[in-house]
């Protein structure tokens, strides 16, 4: 069953960050009432490998558009990493908050919240800013997943920020974080529209049976690289995934 949730005090569509700082997350639990789940945020401890892990919630969201309609196309593929991170990490999607499906847990012992936009693509905004104001998530920690056309089929890349690149979901996102553009992004290669076929009919259409093989193959290398984005931050990880998705259809 669905569980409801409004916060206590609505929070407006838009959220100021200082210019100054990136703001942070306050070391207290964010408690909901009946049904919800506590947030902590903890210190940072040295991992026996080295790596200092960072306890700070992360709020992942996938970019889509809700409906049947919709389901397996390529402007889809944000929602479609959401669902397998949640199915890997066993979270459950199950809470309606901020018009968006919201699934609460951890990766490893990072806590995050998956998000699935249930507002459009092109109004996702509406979403992620209320969210990010309630949980109080700074902007480091806001990752944005969804398609890419200046990447081909099946190509991930992972970037500490970005602008928009003319997708108005991304954009919608920006306005709605006053602006800002400080935070990660997960691009899903798509490709671009074959000859002169319109871009919104190209993005609305679901993969070929090759293309559907690749993007499955990426995804579930996805699902690996935000575990480590998310237990390790940028770090020498994720450059290294970068380049081998870059030339991953490269042959020698």
């Amino acid at each position: 069953m669905l569980c409801a949730v409004s916060p206590p005090n609505p929070c407006t569509s838009i959220i100021s960050y200082p210019r100054t700082k990136t703001p942070c997350f306050h070391q207290k639990h964010l408690a909901l009432t009946k049904h919800r789940v506590r947030i902590r945020a903890s210190a940072a401890p040295v991992e026996p490998n080295g790596v200092k892990t960072e306890y700070t919630p992360w709020l992942i969201v996938g970019l889509g558009n809700p409906g049947n309609k919709y389901h397996g196309t390529r402007h889809n593929v944000g929602f479609e990493m959401i669902d397998l991170i949640s199915q890997a990490e066993g979270i459950v999607m199950n809470t309606i908050q901020s018009k968006s499906l919201l699934g609460i847990g951890s990766i490893g012992q990072v806590p995050v919240l998956l998000v699935k936009p249930q507002t459009y693509m092109n109004f996702s905004g509406e979403a992620v800013g209320p969210l990010a104001a309630y949980y109080q998530v700074p902007l480091r920690h806001i990752l944005l997943v969804y398609d890419e056309m200046s990447l081909p089929n099946g190509v991930l890349r992972l970037q500490p920020k970005g602008g928009h690149g003319h997708h108005n979901g991304v954009k919608s996102v920006m306005e709605h974080l006053d602006g800002r553009r400080e935070f990660p992004r997960f691009c899903i290669g798509v490709g671009n529209p074959p000859g002169t076929m319109d871009m919104k009919a190209f993005l609305l259409q679901k993969f070929s049976a090759l293309e559907r093989k690749q993007v499955d193959a990426a995804l579930e290398q996805g699902v690996e690289a935000a575990r480590t984005l998310v237990q390790e931050g940028f770090t020498s990880r994720i450059n290294r995934f970068n380049l081998g998705q870059k030339y991953k259809y490269h042959q020698v």
